[in-house]
Parts: C-alpha cells; structure tokens; sequence
C-alpha cells in the first residue's frame, strides 16, 4: 500500500518505465516507502468521456497519507507530461482505506 490503477484509452509503449515513475512519485507524495507501492496498468482500454480521445482514469487507495487537494495537480501533470493526456481527460479517485480492511503478508495492516 499504496495502490495506483491507472486506466487509459492511451497505448502506453513502455510500461514497466511507467509503473516504476508513478511509484515513485506516489511513494514521495505520500512519504511512504516505494518498496510498498503496488501500481498497475490498464491500456488502449475502450473509455468515453465526451468523445473518443485519449482519457485517464487513476484510483489511488492508501491506509492514510493522503491529501487529495495537494496530490491531484502533480498526479495530472506526470501523466500530461508522460502519457500526453490533457488534465481535463483526467479522472482521479482516492479512497483512504481502513489499516483493518488492508491486508498483505498474511495479515492485517490493523
């Protein structure tokens, strides 16, 4: 935890790049080890918003540690600027979860 599901209608060709630099980012806006960061990617997905151009849909899940109103501008930019996607194609969700509805090596973070 955190958690990053990115979803686009975008081909994104590098991937693995991708996922290692939202991770990254992640990890630094919510000060909290890369090691933990769990990212996947969605591409070249069928999504409409308005019309057919390339969109992007992320959900960041986290056990605290986030601040939305300070996250949304430098998430918005990385994919503008990796990815070419206008922030105003970009949706973005954050869900805080509970530390006792997150589990991972076998047990509960709570």
């Amino acid at each position: 935890m955190p958690y990053i599901n990115l979803s686009t209608s975008a081909k994104v060709n590098d991937k693995d790049k991708l996922l290692e630099e939202i991770s990254t980012l992640i990890s630094s806006l919510t000060k909290k080890s890369r090691r933990f960061v769990m990212a996947k990617i969605d591409d070249n997905c069928q999504m409409y918003f308005d019309d057919a151009t390339p969109s992007c849909f992320l959900e960041i899940k986290s056990i605290g540690s986030l601040n939305p109103s300070e996250m949304a501008k430098p998430i918005s930019d990385f994919v503008y600027e990796k990815m070419g996607i206008p922030i105003d194609r970009i949706y973005l969700s954050f869900q805080d979860v509970p530390a006792s509805l997150w589990a991972w090596n076998g047990r509960t973070f709570g």
